[in-house]
């Protein structure tokens, strides 16, 4: 592509900051910025129409961890490193709700639910006895028990083979779209530029400068974000992140459909939520992880 003169001194010069990946990641930072730096240029590089990962993607779970999920991290890191995710993840949460306002984002306080079958139930009592310990574990961010014993939800949500229901009051449910919408328009209201179709090939320091490749040009930054998340590896190939990809269904609308709110199954590989009078399912990773660490976007037989 050929930039003349005048795209190369209205658009690409002088840039205090240029960011890679218009998703929420991208948007925040770039959002961020511009209250801590007023007259900045800041520039946001994506490469799809619409921002082209995961955050119009995603499922729409406003969610930090089921039960078997927060176990399941504590046995492979610190207690501290888990009650840090924990609250990084609702702190994400109330600051996105902050930003934008409820209603922009779809959130729905509806709560969340882990379901365990029969098969379930060495699982379900171990979980049920850490109960305590991980109610008392998320209190100093929550003040108050975070899970609950709720199985005479299964009856109001017409579950045929579920034998128990933990309840989360905490979590709930956003409309991504609506949210990305709304994210993208405060962006531009702050004097925030944002390219589409551009494809960032390379980032690189150069002194006092950022160079940022892309197909057919350089462009000069005093600084760079690259907020691409599974992504980021493709841009600078030395960072050890792999993508995983999950995979996500929804059905033609349901009459009297009795679900409300989002549901955890099997650690959080498998999950679902109704998304008015529909139900979208999503995950099922375990089942293949080898294949589900890619970037592709596309669905498989096996999951």
């Amino acid at each position: 592509m050929h930039v003349s003169f005048w795209e190369q001194e209205s658009f690409y010069s002088n840039i205090d900051y240029a960011i890679i990946g218009s998703g929420i990641v991208g948007l925040s930072a770039a959002i961020e910025l511009r209250k801590k730096y007023p007259k900045a240029k800041i520039v946001v590089l994506e490469k799809g129409f619409l921002p082209s990962g995961a955050s119009t993607k995603n499922a729409g779970f406003a969610c930090f961890g089921s039960p078997t999920e927060t176990l399941d991290d504590l046995s492979i890191m610190s207690v501290n490193e888990v009650f840090n995710i924990v609250k990084k993840r609702w702190g994400g949460l109330l600051n996105l709700r902050a930003l934008l306002g409820d209603e922009a984002i779809g959130f729905e306080a509806l709560g969340s639910c882990e379901l365990f079958t029969e098969a379930d139930e060495s699982i379900y009592q171990n979980t049920i006895e850490k109960l305590d310990y991980l109610n008392d574990f998320l209190r100093p961010i929550f003040k108050d028990d975070v899970f609950v014993c709720k199985d005479e939800l299964i009856n109001e949500f017409g579950f045929g083979k579920i034998a128990h229901i933990i309840h989360n009051k905490f979590e709930g449910q956003i409309d991504t779209g609506k949210m990305m919408k709304n994210l993208l328009k405060l962006a531009q209201e702050k004097g925030v530029e944002i390219f589409n179709g551009v494809e960032v090939k390379s980032v690189k320091q150069k002194n006092a400068k950022v160079i940022v490749e892309l197909n057919d040009f350089k462009i000069e930054a005093k600084n760079a974000i690259v907020a691409t998340n599974g992504f980021a590896k493709q841009i600078l190939p030395e960072l050890n992140v792999e993508p995983a990809r999950a995979q996500v269904l929804i059905t033609q609308p349901i009459e009297d459909l009795k679900l409300k709110g989002t549901f955890h199954y099997e650690q959080g590989y498998y999950y679902f939520r109704n998304v008015g009078n529909r139900v979208l399912f999503g995950g099922g990773r375990n089942l293949d992880f080898e294949t589900e660490n890619t970037s592709k976007f596309e669905l498989t037989a096996t999951i």
